[in-house]
């Protein structure tokens, strides 16, 4: 009798750890899916990027003005005047890079550098929730501020990142830094965010991203600075995205 009272009390405390364990993890993800809206993860929007780099001593500077709904976007080069008109369409993790005279697009991965530090997936919105598998998170402080620290890890190889090492606000529902890894573990540069913008969604006014920083873990003096500019939430027609429409 000794013996059954034990196992149940046993059963009873392992089952408020499950528990427990579940409503924290239902708690981080929602808040990873939150900090995915102030990233671009919304019904339809629009933004211009402004991307300086420094590399080996030397700036180069490009500029896009960028379409985005859900998971689809179309970025389309506005500077420097050589590569004006070229566009960059992400449709389903899916991407081709369409130039002014080639008759056909040429399909290109998201992991492809872009320039300075940012890959072309960059300049696409944020679905780290969806994209990406939380192995596993814990409570720490950036900057003084509490945050959900979330190690994640892509789903399939169209995403950008293999491992993703990210610091959520827990108060302000942002993403605050986020570590890059290849598959074997290597972290090869590091993102910083700031929000000075802010959108309407739902009748809720909340931060949308400014400005991402990106460190090249390998070469310190390296940096690229995504600045973003004209945040435009509105209806974006499924013909934007239109592979066959935008060749032509």
């Amino acid at each position: 009798m000794r013996y059954i009272k034990m196992v149940i009390i046993v059963l009873f405390i392992s089952l408020q750890s499950i528990m427990v364990n579940a409503a924290n993890m239902e708690k981080a993800t929602a808040l990873l899916q939150e900090s995915d809206l102030s990233r671009g993860n919304v019904s339809g929007i629009i933004w211009d990027i402004d991307i300086e780099t420094e590399t080996n001593g030397k700036t180069q500077k490009n500029s896009l003005q960028v379409l985005v709904k859900g998971t689809n976007s179309l970025a389309v080069y506005q500077s420097p005047s050589k590569v004006k008109g070229r566009k960059l369409l992400m449709k389903d993790r899916n991407m081709w890079f369409i130039k002014p005279g080639l008759s056909k697009p040429v399909p290109i991965s998201p992991r492809q550098k872009l320039l300075g530090g940012a890959s072309n997936g960059d300049i696409a919105s944020t679905n780290y929730a969806g994209d990406y598998t939380i192995e596993s998170f814990t409570k720490d402080l950036f900057q003084n501020e509490p945050c959900f620290v979330y190690e994640l890890k892509a789903k399939n190889k169209k995403v950008t990142y293999d491992k993703i090492k990210y610091w959520v606000s827990e108060k302000r529902r942002i993403g605050l830094k986020a570590q890059f890894f290849t598959r074997s573990g290597k972290m090869f540069k590091t993102a910083f965010l700031e929000y000075d913008h802010t959108i309407l969604i739902n009748g809720e006014e909340r931060p949308f991203v400014s400005k991402m920083t990106i460190l090249n873990a390998m070469v310190k003096t390296d940096k690229t600075i995504m600045a973003y500019h004209n945040i435009n939430i509105r209806e974006i027609s499924p013909s934007s995205f239109n592979l066959n429409l935008l060749v032509r």
